[in-house]
């Protein structure tokens, strides 16, 4: 077998891009909207950057665009877990900056309502 006929992809299992930790340090809504941060732009452009692939991939996904943990999930192909501690790693070390849903107050119904009829509007166009 020549090294052409290796399989393409990840050969290490998700969970040792995590060190085996399941908990992430912060919590993290899954809609939560990730960007990367200056200075995990900086960090990233560097040669030597200690941080894997998996986190120069999050920051350059998420550079100058806003991605939920979910998409950010689905593009690496990686189980919500693993991508929730990895953000949660990089939120923490201030390489990207997580922005998490509003709460709507039962108060402010219309609100809720509005944003309910948005997102089941998009769904219909789909």
């Amino acid at each position: 077998m020549t090294e052409w006929d290796e399989p393409i992809g990840a050969l290490v299992r998700p969970y040792a891009v995590t060190r085996g930790r399941t908990r992430p340090r912060l919590d993290i809504a899954l809609e939560a909207l990730v960007e990367t941060t200056v200075r995990g732009r900086t960090a990233g452009s560097r040669e030597t950057s200690a941080h894997g692939r998996e986190q120069q991939y999050i920051a350059a996904l998420c550079d100058g665009r806003l991605q939920s943990l979910a998409e950010i999930a689905a593009r690496m192909q990686l189980p919500l877990g693993v991508a929730r501690v990895l953000i949660a790693d990089m939120a923490a070390e201030g390489l990207v900056a997580v922005y998490e849903p509003t709460s709507f107050d039962e108060s402010d119904d219309a609100l809720g309502t509005e944003l309910l009829e948005r997102v089941l509007s998009g769904l219909r166009r789909l």
